[in-house]
């Protein structure tokens, strides 16, 4: 328990510049004590304690504002950054050294008692309001940017942005990495501007005409 704990918080130093001292880190950070919680009602649940487990997880929300069903798959080095009005619904399985920012949804779309939460990856970031729905599969090394709605499978090491979400190319690989939103690309704006220059030009070519 001691050994995942000093894991957790190493993944919290490496992945948050703000982070200052192990108290700081133990204290401070409710994506932290989420985890936390979540592997004591994970726990339970496997055990068929589901009442129980559903109590944990429910004092867990109201503390963090991080609502983790039991059912939930965890892998290790899991990091909700600031974490406020985070939903992981009871099917999803998370790989290991996952990111992932405040005001995700990781939600189903059936009432079917069966899989319909997403799967993700290993080494996946998922941006701030972000929302990913259905019993999809997130790659390894994916990256989703802040306010996409993912409803298709993202391949390995691909980049997702937009509503609907959609796959985009033309990035560094550093850039990747740090999942840098300001300079992750609107397919929705780039449509308009596309647009926009096509209807210029057919009125040019109206005046021409005249």
């Amino acid at each position: 328990m001691f050994k995942t704990l000093r894991e957790d918080v190493k993944t919290i130093f490496e992945k948050d510049p703000a982070a200052r001292n192990f108290i700081e880190v133990l204290l401070c950070y409710p994506g932290l004590h989420a985890i936390i919680l979540h592997r004591i009602a994970h726990k339970l649940y496997n055990k068929k304690y589901f009442t129980l487990a559903r109590i944990i997880s429910q004092i867990n929300r109201h503390f963090t504002g991080i609502e983790i069903h039991p059912g939930a798959k965890i892998g290790k080095n899991f990091f909700i950054d600031h974490g406020m009005g985070v939903v992981i619904g009871e099917t999803t399985e998370i790989g290991d050294n996952v990111l992932m920012y405040k005001g995700v949804v990781l939600g189903g779309t059936t009432l079917s008692k069966g899989k319909r939460h997403p799967t993700i990856g290993n080494n996946v970031v998922i941006g701030s309001n972000a929302i990913v729905l259905g019993a999809i599969k997130i790659g390894d090394q994916a990256r989703v940017g802040a306010g996409s709605v993912v409803l298709k499978e993202v391949p390995n090491g691909a980049t997702v942005v937009g509503v609907p979400g959609r796959v985009v190319v033309g990035f560094s690989q550093e850039d990747l990495n740090k999942l840098e939103h300001n300079k992750l690309p609107d397919p929705i704006a780039e449509g308009f501007d596309f647009l926009t220059k096509r209807i210029d030009k057919l009125e040019e070519e109206i005046k021409r005409k005249k």
